[in-house]
């Protein structure tokens, strides 16, 4: 079976979008997905897109995605990447489409010189947690993810 990926294109919009809501539904927060289409639309293909996205492709089938953006690193001096969605189909895992999109992921990283590739998994997702240890993925122990939304984001801007 042949992996290819490639960078998303506007007639990708539809494809993305319901990866978005499958890759929530494996996560159990289906009910957490607040974007639209639109939203997609603007944010990846509008006149200053800051997020992106690649499709994986097995035998020209789309299998899957990697939803990324550029952050920065003080203490590394360099930009980075942050990896905010990866989803390969269930039927389609364990064909090296996932492992296929990180690998461009990190070519890009490698090739523009940033500091380092990035992303969260779920505590309880133990495949994908193993899936990432087989590559040489550190996990970050001594961090833990804040947030901040709703009410509490309007409250602190004041």
């Amino acid at each position: 079976m042949s992996i290819h990926v490639r960078e998303a294109t506007p007639e990708d919009l539809g494809l993305i979008y319901r990866f978005i809501r499958d890759l929530a539904e494996y996560e159990k927060l289906l009910h957490e997905v607040e974007a639209s289409e639109a939203d997609v639309r603007r944010d990846l293909f509008g006149p200053a897109p800051r997020v992106f996205c690649d499709i994986a492709e097995a035998d020209g089938e789309p299998v899957g995605f990697a939803l990324w953006f550029y952050n920065y690193s003080t203490f590394r001096g360099r930009h980075g990447i942050w990896l905010e969605d990866l989803f390969v189909t269930p039927e389609k895992r364990g064909i090296g489409a996932g492992k296929a999109l990180l690998r461009r992921l990190a070519k890009r990283c490698v090739d523009e010189d940033l500091g380092r590739l990035e992303w969260a998994v779920l505590d309880w997702n133990a495949p994908s947690i193993a899936f990432y240890d087989s590559l040489g993925a550190a996990a970050l122990d001594d961090w833990t993810t804040r947030r901040l939304t709703g009410e509490a984001l309007t409250r602190l801007a004041g």
